[in-house]
């Protein structure tokens, strides 16, 4: 037929087809492999360097940020603040402990409620109280107030209508003191009518008394023994200062003058 093309022709008008499609489609393609691209990765950014220190140099830093924290320092806490490796803070921590701990040593380094803090020795203490209190007057908890704290320490968390029970006499203005003190703290309420608060010793009162943990504290017989010896000597000072008293009262009073008869 006249109309038909030819079979080279009809191959040539394929091919031309076939470019006109490629070339639709090419940027398309482009553009698909644009979008799939992963970004960049972003670098981390470097660590911090870790000071260079001497274990000579680290272990006297150690010792005078002890000296000059009132409160006890994790060894975490100290080894993130120097920038060192933990393990390498706890083992020169360990050294210190065990050279304070020699006898020519008048302080130690101890552990207290979960840190490390800097004391003067058990066995000092006698004469270091003496020594302190020739000073100043020493500064101590009144007798009603060292009750109420010994029964919230052995029976916390405790509410205050508990501890009058307890010690049979009204203790509020006591239990204010304390908790001026930050010897003990709210530890919530009590799911009972009312619902009381709770109270309960704290850190400040394992620093103040020298303890790791409650699992420290005197059994209560010994703390009885420690109270009773506390009511003896507040006796024997009650019973100086009358005697003090009545003798400078009669030194200063002059004896009466005889009656002469006329």
């Amino acid at each position: 037929m006249a109309d038909e093309l030819e079979p080279r022709d009809q191959a040539e008008t394929a091919a031309a087809e076939v470019e006109a499609m490629e070339a639709l489609v090419e940027p398309v393609g482009e553009l698909a492999v644009e979008m799939e691209a992963e970004p960049e990765p972003v670098s981390d950014p470097e660590p911090e360097p870790v000071a260079d220190y001497s274990d000579v140099e680290l272990k006297a830093i150690l010792e005078a940020v002890i000296y000059v924290t009132e409160e006890p320092l994790e060894s975490k806490q100290i080894a993130a603040a120097l920038r060192q490796p933990l393990a390498r803070i706890d083992a020169l921590l360990g050294e210190l402990v065990e050279e304070f701990a020699k006898p020519e040593r008048g302080l130690q380094i101890k552990e207290i409620a979960g840190g490390f803090k800097m004391a003067t020795k058990a066995e000092l203490h006698d004469q270091v109280r003496l020594f302190v209190k020739n000073l100043k007057p020493p500064l101590k908890l009144s007798l009603a107030a060292l009750e109420t704290l010994a029964v919230i320490a052995y029976k916390q968390p405790i509410t205050a209508p508990e501890i009058m029970e307890i010690r049979g006499v009204q203790g509020g203005g006591v239990l204010k003191t304390l908790l001026d003190r930050k010897l003990v703290q709210v530890a919530g309420r009590k799911n009972v009518i009312g619902k009381p608060i709770l109270y309960k010793t704290n850190k400040e009162f394992l620093v103040q008394f020298g303890l790791s943990s409650l699992k420290e504290l005197p059994s209560l017989k010994e703390f009885e023994e420690l109270r009773r010896l506390a009511f003896s000597e507040e006796e024997a000072e009650a019973t100086t200062e009358a005697l003090d008293l009545r003798e400078a009262e009669s030194t200063e009073t002059p004896a009466p003058t005889p009656e002469v008869e006329a």
